[in-house]
């Protein structure tokens, strides 16, 4: 009698994606961070707000809290993926999610 063995989806995801070249921000929700300068950001894959001040920003990603420091900061465009964040950015942090049980 065969053994059936469950597949490791995300292994063969993976394996897909890197066989036709798919960047990991695309096929993930992992998330991509540029920045210009020290007045312009680009934020892809994120999900959402947490806070919004004109000298700190909190952005929610899949992986952690993104928190953006500076003067006259302003979300200059805003999708279901992407945002921009304008202004004189000083300081950005990550702040990891962990499982803590």
């Amino acid at each position: 009698m065969p053994i059936f063995r469950k597949k490791n989806k995300k292994g063969m995801n993976n394996r897909f994606n890197s066989l036709l070249e798919i960047p990991q921000e695309v096929s993930t929700t992992m998330p991509k961070i540029t920045i210009i300068g020290f007045e312009k950001m680009l934020i892809e894959n994120y999900k959402g707000i947490l806070e919004y001040q004109d000298f700190y920003i909190r952005i929610n990603t899949y992986v952690g809290i993104l928190n953006i420091n500076g003067l006259e900061l302003n979300l200059q465009e805003m999708t279901s993926d992407d945002l921009i964040v304008t202004g004189k950015i000083e300081n950005i942090d990550f702040e990891q999610i962990t499982d803590e049980e």
